[in-house]
C-alpha cells in the first residue's frame, strides 16, 4: 500500500492534485480528520496493491494537525510508505484566486477578513509544512504545469495518455470529437473487387489485398510518423484522452485496417491503446 498526503493553504491547488492522482489510479479522500489516519494504514496495509491520497487542510478538528508528525512516523515505522506534499502560493496569489473564483475560504467569518484568514491558515497548517518531502510554489504554474508536477513529485507517470484509434466512413458524417482526422479515401478500395465487398478491414482478404498495395504502406507510414511527432506534445499538455479517427468512403475496409496497424504499433510505446470501428458498430477493443 502507498499514501500520498496532499496539504497546503486554500487555494494553491490541492483539488486539482488529487484530481490528477484519481485519474492515475489513487483513492482520494479529501479533508480526512487526521485522528483517522491511523486507523485507515491499519484496515488497508493488507492490500498491497491499493495506492490513497488523501487531502488534508486546515478544516480538519481541533487540535488534529498537533498530531501529525507523529502519526507519519508511526506510519513509516510500519512500512507504510507515506509521501507529503504540501502546496502553497503567495499571499497576493492566493488573494487574487479567491477573488477571481468568488470562492469563500473556509476559514473566514464574521470577524476575520480574507486576509487574515490566508495568513491564520499558514500557522495552522505549519506542522504538515515542516514534514513535507515535497513543497510546491503554485504561485506562478499554470494548471497543466500543476499537474506535470505532481505527477513527478508521486513518481506515478505509468499511465500515460489513452489513445483511440477509431475508423468512420465520411458518407456517415466526421466524429466531430475526434482529436485527429486522416481522410483515407485516396487509397485502393476494396470495395471494388466483388470478392472483398462483403469483408471488412479485419477479415484476411480485405487485409492481404491492402497490405500488397505500396500507397496504403506509404500512407501508414506517414500517419505513424506524424502521430510520433505531435501525440507527445499533446502528453506533455496533460491529454488524458486522445481520439485518432482514420475515415475511407464508407468506414468498413480501409479505414478500420489502418485503424488496426496503427493500434499495433503504438501498443508497443503505450499502455493504453484502444481500437473501435463505428461503421461496424462495435465497442472499443483494449
Amino acid at each position: 500500500m502507498r499514501i500520498v498526503v496532499i496539504s497546503g493553504r486554500s487555494g494553491s491547488g490541492k483539488t486539482t492534485a488529487l484530481q490528477l492522482l484519481e485519474d492515475v489510479g489513487f483513492t482520494c479522500i479529501d479533508n480526512l480528520p487526521v485522528s483517522l489516519l491511523p486507523a485507515l494504514v491499519n484496515q488497508a496495509a493488507a492490500k498491497q496493491d491499493y495506492k490513497f491520497a488523501i487531502g488534508i487542510d486546515a478544516r480538519n478538528i481541533d487540535g488534529d494537525l498537533s498530531r501529525f508528525q507523529k502519526i507519519i512516523a508511526n506510519s513509516q515505522n510500519l512500512g507504510t510508505p507515506c509521501s507529503v506534499v504540501f502546496l502553497d502560493a503567495a499571499n497576493q496569489i492566493l488573494l487574487k484566486r479567491f477573488s477571481e473564483t468568488r470562492r469563500k475560504h473556509p476559514l473566514t467569518s464574521k470577524t476575520r477578513s480574507l486576509q487574515e484568514a490566508i495568513i491564520a491558515e499558514q500557522t495552522i497548517l505549519q506542522p504538515i509544512a515542516e514534514v513535507a518531502d515535497f513543497t510546491l510554489d503554485t504561485s506562478n504554474l499554470s494548471l497543466h504545469e500543476l499537474r506535470s508536477a505532481i505527477k513527478k513529485m508521486v513518481g506515478d507517470e505509468t499511465e500515460g495518455t489513452a489513445l483511440l484509434f477509431e475508423s468512420f466512413g465520411f458518407k456517415y458524417g466526421l466524429p466531430t470529437y475526434a482529436d485527429f482526422v486522416f481522410d483515407v479515401r485516396c487509397l485502393p478500395n476494396p470495395f471494388w473487387n466483388p470478392e472483398l465487398r462483403l469483408q471488412t478491414g479485419l477479415e484476411d482478404g480485405v487485409v492481404n489485398f491492402l497490405k500488397g498495395q505500396p500507397e496504403v504502406a506509404a500512407m501508414l507510414e506517414d500517419i505513424d510518423a506524424y502521430l510520433r511527432k505531435w501525440v507527445p506534445s499533446f502528453e506533455a499538455n496533460n491529454r488524458s484522452y486522445l481520439t485518432i479517427a482514420v475515415g475511407c468512403t464508407g468506414g468498413m475496409h480501409r479505414s478500420v485496417y489502418l485503424c488496426e496497424r496503427l493500434a499495433e504499433r503504438f501498443s508497443a510505446d503505450y499502455a493504453n491503446v484502444q481500437t473501435r470501428h463505428r461503421q461496424l458498430g462495435d465497442r472499443p477493443k483494449f
